[in-house]
């Protein structure tokens, strides 16, 4: 019993999915000027949660094949045969369902709608059809993953204001860097499945240089908050301090020839990425007390 209830918590991803909820909290602190209601705060949580492991689980299930070639995911559930295609459906359906319900009636159907396309652009647009068709797929999947701090947003305000758009702009700019350093880490396993990530198609030296620029974008996209009077001072000077690990790993992984420079360089985009949002909510909270 045990082990299965771990299979289904893997099929959710769930590193991946608490990321994805501390940034759609910072959307709905940054959103509200007041006390945010706590049966508020529990159902956006609660329904963005769910539509997001829903979505996870259906990536599970669309990439099972691939997962079963590639070192990296061959000993996820459904690649060893520990979960049925069938239970992972199954249990991906109660999940979305369930999230579709609690964030239309309990927060509001924007939010709604919004993770309900989010999480179709997730699973459906970008792993049965970005993924296989051009490099450029994390680039423009990115978007799908850069939802939840505007999910956040909307969850508290009930529309989408360009302050909220502007905390999934960074999420965008992040995740092309952030994920060509894995996959420059796992080239051999992308290169067997024949899936076309940047490495493989356009070779190492090109994705560094990308990698790179798109460091760059990311910490002009990580300085906007405090620019348009979002943030303050806390939040700026834990945001240089960030930056400037990003802009060393960088600059070190396109210089490099150390094959666990690229490793070094994703774990870091995570804490990254982890530390700057828990960084705007702390910002917020002071600015408030």
């Amino acid at each position: 019993m045990k082990n299965t209830l771990t299979q289904y918590v893997t099929l959710c991803k769930p590193r991946v999915v608490a990321l994805m909820i501390l940034t759609a909290w910072a959307g709905m602190y940054l959103a509200s000027s007041d006390t945010l209601p706590l049966s508020l705060w529990l159902s956006a949580t609660a329904g963005i949660t769910l539509m997001s492991t829903s979505a996870a689980t259906i990536n599970h299930i669309i990439d099972r094949h691939i997962d079963a070639v590639m070192h990296r995911t061959q000993h996820r559930p459904l690649p060893t045969g520990k979960l049925s295609t069938r239970a992972a459906w199954s249990f991906a359906i109660l999940q979305g369902v369930l999230g579709f319900i609690i964030l239309y009636f309990a927060v509001n159907p924007l939010t709604a709608m919004l993770t309900f396309f989010s999480g179709i652009g997730y699973a459906v647009v970008y792993t049965l059809y970005l993924k296989h068709a051009t490099p450029q797929n994390i680039v423009i999947g990115g978007l799908a993953g850069a939802m939840p701090p505007l999910l956040g947003w909307t969850a508290v305000t009930g529309q989408m204001d360009a302050q909220g758009w502007l905390l999934a702009l960074i999420i965008f700019t992040w995740t092309p860097a952030h994920f060509w350093a894995l996959s420059l880490h796992r080239y051999e396993d992308y290169r067997r499945a024949t899936i076309p990530m940047l490495p493989v198609t356009h070779g190492i030296t090109f994705t560094k240089l990308n990698i790179l620029l798109y460091s760059l974008l990311t910490i002009a996209a990580s300085l906007l908050p405090f620019a348009i009077g979002m943030s303050g001072w806390l939040y700026l000077i834990s945001a240089i301090l960030l930056d400037v690990g990003l802009i060393f790993y960088a600059i070190r992984l396109h210089f490099s020839k150390d094959p666990q420079i690229a490793l070094k360089t994703f774990r870091y985009s995570l804490v990254y990425l982890t530390v700057l949002f828990m960084m705007i909510l702390l910002d917020h909270y002071v600015a408030l007390t």
